[in-house]
């Protein structure tokens, strides 16, 4: 069982009030105890109302007050901008409740509700409006490390892996890496004139990866 997966049925089993022995929930969700150990203190550090110690068991202070809910990965990535856009914001308060949200959040969302790659929110343009057709495929393809092929204003570029999005308050720009040239290349995404998925896949490799990108921007 996947970790958030884990977590989330821990706390299934808590929301009964009752005390749980670790030794129990191991057994119920065959896992060792000491990864019931380490999934209790991230609860804990998560900001989640549980209360125990090794040897005794652990229960659930407060009700958890947010109802089950069985969320889409869209509707996950509107959950998740949302809170983007708050934690970006000047008041501190709200961006500290941001940030302690989206950790709750995780602590309870199954594992391939991650993240997509896109850190911003996105506000009308006519050139937001142009790469809008495009940003649903592009944000599965950097979720699944799917690889596209695109044309670019007309121009073939190609077989590329797609690694980030951003939005720069009036166009979207792709992070990708261009097997056609061997190096990184930044698109402006309503500047796409065809997008299709051709049916591969890439694991990241080390010299190719967002980070690699941002590193090699960043002076020293």
């Amino acid at each position: 069982m996947r970790r958030n997966d884990r977590l989330f049925q821990l706390l299934r089993i808590l929301r009964d009030g009752q005390l749980h022995r670790a030794i129990d929930l191991s057994e119920t969700l065959g896992v060792s105890v000491r990864t019931i150990w380490r999934d209790m203190a991230t609860l804990v550090e998560r900001g989640l109302p549980v209360s125990g110690e090794r040897g005794v068991g652990y229960v659930l202070r407060d009700p958890v007050t947010l109802p089950p809910m069985a969320l889409t990965k869209d509707e996950f990535e509107v959950l998740r901008l949302g809170i983007s856009l708050v934690g970006g914001a000047a008041d501190l308060v709200l961006s500290r409740a941001a940030a302690s949200l989206r950790a709750k959040i995780a602590a309870v969302s199954p594992a391939d509700a991650g993240d997509t790659g896109v850190d911003t929110f996105v506000f009308s343009s006519a050139e937001a409006a142009r790469a809008a057709p495009h940003l649903g495929l592009i944000r599965r393809a950097v979720r699944e490390h799917l690889t596209l092929s695109l044309a670019y204003r007309g121009a073939e570029a190609g077989r590329v892996r797609p690694l980030h999005l951003d939005y720069w308050g009036k166009v979207w720009t792709l992070t990708c890496w261009s097997e056609n040239r061997n190096d990184f290349r930044i698109f402006r995404v309503d500047l796409i004139t065809a997008l299709n998925h051709d049916g591969g896949a890439f694991l990241p490799e080390p010299g190719k990866t967002v980070d690699d990108y941002l590193a090699r921007i960043t002076p020293a």
